[in-house]
């Protein structure tokens, strides 16, 4: 990647410039020492995809460079002077060609009216510039030359450095919206004047015939003008239970068809269908989500102009107070003002955050959560709502049997009789019902006489009783009267569930309801989340009384039910509009622009790709405790990013004062840089380093799929 051969070549420059003033005593030691054994282990890793032998001979070609000029100083070759012209050539090959985009920047700043780092880098660095011309020209005596051109060289390599782990963890250019139209099939196979053929989808138009077999993509929106299918919706809506259709009913583009031929006429084309919506809704989503004041850049408008007026005073001082004393002192005047523009750039503070991000996501890899934002790093902590989708997210998100209602018999009895029944088929909710009697170790004797009713269920014989399991219908249909099974039928329904109604011999046997599982832990995150100030809020498509009765199960209030897919990201954005800052949990394509909306959106692990590549966070583990952990995360990065910050202003803070005597030699500016970087380095990764190096390779490989390796976090910046 460009940026990783800018930082190669901007660290092979440091080494070289850095030998070129290296000498006895503590600077001779410190600043080497720092440098390479930070930079030097970075550089190796960023070469390491390239192969072994490409990357040794990288890692020569970045040293090299070092080891010549030191190898020149010592042999008596380079003297003061030729070292002088050297590190002025390294620090106008640094400003103009390695990284010229920093100038623009500070430039466009500028400008504006905006003093941020930038600016702050190029004053820095212009005076290491001007300081080194100086020397070289003897305009003023006893300069020392390489040192200030050697000064200007490290601030542009700590700061390409900086600009390097932003990459790391800024924000990957999401993949939805192409995820979403990937749904959709390119073709389809079109029935015109009693022939059927393939085409292309943009050919396809309104009032159109098309004929989708089992297993395919629906192509389109419409209705079914024949036949019968289960289609699953689970990558559209989330929902685990596949929903039913027969002709006159409605069929949704991107849903998979079941085991039934469909003849779909077609109703919704281009901007109108389904998935074109939701595409809307999430680019605007995109387009609406607030922005983050970084926490660095406010404090950089202030600290910016602060040092700019100190160099100012520091000039001006000098100038009166020497002439005041009767000897005009223009070479410390000049020194010092161009030794407090040098100590006044917070190198390291360029690194506080992303060196604290990159921490905070290797542990919550280690605990299952991907990062995907250094955003949600900094804004989970502020969250004070969390809407929590119902399917999938609460819920375990698949059927299963949630209760039996048996008549003149027992429950064991009813579904075994029903498993008989229901083991020749393939419908998702016969399989349910077979899985239950498994899980009761329950066991029944091979069935004869299989029939599958189309949309209605099954009959079989099973131990010489003829058994039906399916809709009330289907018994309604077969003369028996479901009077005795409506109360309970209805109890179900009404709380989101699908009955199956059970007929044995002609005779109501009972009702065996299917539906959603509650999570486990769902109740006790919920009650966690309150007690750390986070309100829960729960968004469904449900019915209200299904919805009002998984809140009660969960321990939540706020209930938003009967809620169209599109309408998910204005509820968020509605809670965001008094201010408060507002999480949103999901996994299904429809949670999609509800997750780009908030402030910080989260994806279980088993969620649509869609939701995932929307979020900032996934739970890898699909684990609801892990919206506690992730926030934990959050807090502790955020103080750490606040502790790097303190460190890095720390040293300037120390610093400036000292260059304003126009006592301090250039090279303790580097010395101060090299330990504010160190010291920060060691304040975030401490005994982690592997933590940066994994970050770093991740750079430019495709990301992995959440569900199984993690990949590198992303997001840029600091909010206030």
């Amino acid at each position: 990647m460009r940026e990783g051969v800018r930082l190669l070549a901007a660290v092979a420059a440091s080494l070289a410039a850095i030998a070129l003033v290296a000498g006895a005593g503590l600077a001779g030691v410190l600043v080497p020492a720092s440098f390479v054994a930070l930079m030097v282990p970075i550089a190796v890793v960023i070469l390491r995809p390239a192969g072994r032998l490409r990357a040794a001979r990288g890692t020569l070609g970045v040293v090299a460079p070092g080891a010549i000029a030191l190898a020149a100083r010592a042999g008596g070759v380079l003297g003061e002077k030729g070292a002088g012209w050297a590190a002025g050539a390294l620090a106008v090959v640094m400003m103009a060609a390695v990284t010229p985009h920093f100038a623009r920047m500070a430039y466009q700043s500028a400008r504006r009216g905006i003093l941020n780092q930038h600016v702050l880098l190029e004053a820095g660095a212009l005076a290491g510039i001007v300081g080194g011309v100086i020397g070289l020209t003897g305009l003023l005596p006893r300069y020392p030359t390489a040192a200030f051109f050697a000064v200007t060289v490290l601030i542009t390599t700590y700061h390409t450095f900086s600009e390097w782990l932003s990459l790391l963890v800024k924000t990957r250019s999401s993949q939805a919206v192409k995820k979403l139209l990937d749904l959709r099939p390119d073709m389809a196979r079109v029935v015109r004047d009693g022939t059927e053929a393939e085409v292309g989808l943009d050919q396809v138009a309104v009032g159109d015939l098309v004929r989708i077999r089992p297993g395919e993509r629906v192509p389109v929106d419409g209705l079914v003008r024949s036949g019968y299918s289960a289609l699953d919706l689970s990558m559209v809506t989330g929902e685990p239970v596949p929903v039913e259709r027969g002709t006159g009913e409605e069929v949704t583009g991107g849903s998979v068809n079941g085991t039934g031929t469909l003849l779909v006429q077609v109703t919704r084309v281009g901007e109108e269908t389904f998935l074109a919506q939701i595409v809307r809704h999430v680019e605007d989503a995109r387009a609406l989500k607030p922005g983050i004041l970084h926490l660095v850049d406010r404090v950089l408008r202030l600290y910016t102009p602060l040092v700019l007026a100190a160099s100012a005073l520091a000039l001006a001082a000098w100038l009166a107070g020497s002439a005041a004393a009767g000897e005009l002192d223009v070479r410390r005047a000049i020194f010092a003002a161009l030794s407090v523009l040098v100590m006044g750039y917070p190198c390291a503070v360029g690194i506080a955050a992303p060196l604290a991000i990159v921490r905070g996501a290797g542990e919550a890899a280690d605990d299952g959560i991907v990062m995907r934002t250094g955003e949600a790093f900094q804004t989970l902590r502020q969250v004070r709502t969390m809407v929590l989708d119902k399917t999938g997210t609460l819920t375990l998100g698949r059927p299963a049997v949630r209760g039996i209602e048996a008549r003149g018999r027992a429950e064991d009895d009813l579904l075994t009789l029903a498993a008989a029944a229901e083991s020749s088929s393939e419908h998702p909710l016969a399989r349910a019902v077979v899985a239950a009697a498994h899980d009761r170790g329950l066991t029944w004797p091979e069935a004869g006489e299989f029939t599958s009713l189309t949309g209605l269920g099954v009959a079989a014989e099973v131990a010489g009783r003829r058994v039906l399991a399916g809709r009330p219908a289907l018994l309604a249909e077969h003369g028996i009267d479901t009077t005795p099974l409506d109360a309970a039928i209805d109890s179900w329904t009404s709380t989101g569930h699908t009955a199956i109604a059970v007929a044995v011999d002609h005779a109501p046997a009972g009702v065996i309801a299917l539906g959603d599982t509650l999570r486990p832990e769902a109740a006790e995150t919920v009650a966690a989340l309150r007690r750390i100030g986070i309100t829960p809020v729960l968004v469904t498509g449900d019915n209200r009384r299904a919805a009002a009765h998984l809140a009660a199960q969960a321990g939540i209030d706020q209930v938003h039910a009967e809620v169209h897919p599109g309408d998910k990201a204005a509820i968020v954005r509605d809670l965001q509009a008094n201010g408060q800052k507002v999480a949103m949990a999901g996994d299904g394509i429809n949670d999609a622009p509800a997750l780009m909306q908030a402030d910080v959106g989260i994806a279980m692990g088993t969620g649509t790709d869609i939701a995932m590549e929307s979020a900032d966070i996934i739970l890898v583990r699909d684990h609801l405790r892990l919206l506690l952990t992730a926030h934990r995360i959050s807090r502790t990065s955020y103080r750490r990013v606040k502790q790097n910050v303190a460190l890095a202003f720390a040293f300037n803070g120390i610093g400036i004062p000292a260059a304003a005597t126009g006592l301090v030699y250039p090279v303790w500016a580097m010395i101060a840089m090299a330990a504010s970087v160190t010291a920060i380095f060691a304040n975030s990764i401490g005994a982690r380093p592997a933590l940066l190096f994994q970050a770093i390779s991740s750079v430019g490989r495709r990301p992995a799929d959440p569900a199984g390796t993690v990949q590198s976090p992303a997001g840029e910046g600091v909010p206030a």
